[in-house]
């Protein structure tokens, strides 16, 4: 049975989010919460129980720290009986390579947003295109799950702010431009897709957008015309979360 809510959250702050130089002496994946993103995952638990009330959930968990202790804090607001979870590793952050300080991931950091954050390929890492295919593997994996008779009408993913993006990229058949122009979501943001009649599932939560510096050089004159992008809801950034300029991501058909 095909779940009526996708829900997407990213992790908890982690030790990363608030002292980079981390990343020199310690593995991305071995990250943990802060007390902060403790209590983030608390209030996420808080607003699944809030959406889904009694109903019975089904979670996807990226097999990092941070993601498991996101999920942890998240399902003690619900009932036990209630949830069921599944760990992948499809569903964790993209790979930057190995030990850096802060200076070296900076220069890399700036050096992908000037090339294309989809098609830029760290050194002993991924591009977002390589997390793109693993997100479809996954979803390959997902929708076997919901062929399930006792599939619940719930499904959440609690995983990274790239990895959510392109995951809900590859699910909703954006462009890698539409992807590009999607802002990175806060620690804990919950995005909600839903079911509609027609069987499609749809993006209800407003996303925030970002200008990109190669903003459609990919795009000949007229593309638009013959291949139109799907539609995306989203608003304009806040000021404090994004380090760019505002702008409109493209509608179509």
């Amino acid at each position: 049975m095909r779940p009526k809510r996708i829900l997407i959250a990213r992790h908890g702050e982690s030790l990363g989010n608030v002292d980079t130089s981390v990343f020199a002496i310690k593995p991305s994946y071995a990250l943990p919460l802060t007390p902060r993103g403790c209590k983030q995952a608390q209030k996420l638990g808080q607003q699944i129980r809030q959406l889904i009330g009694s109903e019975r959930i089904r979670f996807y968990v990226s097999p990092w720290r941070r993601t498991r202790e996101t999920f942890m804090h998240a399902v003690a607001a619900l009932d036990t009986a209630q949830w069921s979870a599944r760990e992948d590793p499809r569903l964790r952050e993209q790979e930057w390579g190995h030990l850096r300080n802060p200076e070296a991931n900076k220069r890399l950091e700036n050096a992908r947003d000037e090339f294309g954050t989809f098609y830029y390929r760290f050194e002993d890492g991924e591009s977002g295109a390589d997390v793109y295919d693993r997100c479809s593997a996954l979803l390959e994996t997902v929708y076997r799950d919901f062929r399930k008779k006792a599939f619940p009408p719930n499904c959440a993913f609690i995983g990274h702010g790239l990895t959510n993006r392109l995951l809900v990229m590859r699910w909703l058949h954006w462009s890698p431009e539409q992807y590009e122009q999607l802002a990175n979501p806060r620690n804990c943001e919950l995005w909600i897709m839903e079911l509609h009649s027609d069987g499609e599932y749809r993006m209800t939560t407003p996303l925030r957008t970002a200008r990109v510096a190669n903003q459609n050089i990919a795009v000949p004159p007229g593309y638009e015309i013959v291949f139109p992008p799907r539609n995306i809801v989203a608003r304009p950034p806040s000021k404090p979360h994004v380090k760019r300029s505002n702008t409109h991501i493209r509608t179509g058909c």
